[in-house]
């Protein structure tokens, strides 16, 4: 049986070499990006939804009541009679 040591040992040292971590160098990497991409989905379907909504809403007031005999122009509330 072949000695297995020195053919993990020379695997292990190529390993390392793509390990190697630039102290200088900051990626946000693969998690960084699902991140972002989740967040981007995020949005993109809070938006879409929003706008579903606001194509809903009705934008006209109905028109202020005349006020009574009783009643001043600017004044809240029904007519007491």
């Amino acid at each position: 049986m072949p000695d297995m040591s020195a053919s993990a040992s020379l695997a292990l040292t190529h390993l390392v070499t793509l390990a190697e971590v630039d102290e200088d160098k900051v990626t946000p990497g693969v998690l960084g990006f699902l991140v972002f991409a989740v967040m981007a989905l995020a949005v993109w379907g809070l938006m879409k939804s929003m706008n579903r909504h606001m194509g809903k809403v009705d934008f006209t007031e109905a028109p202020e009541p005349e006020p009574g005999p009783g009643q001043a122009p600017g004044e809240p509330g029904a007519q007491r009679g």
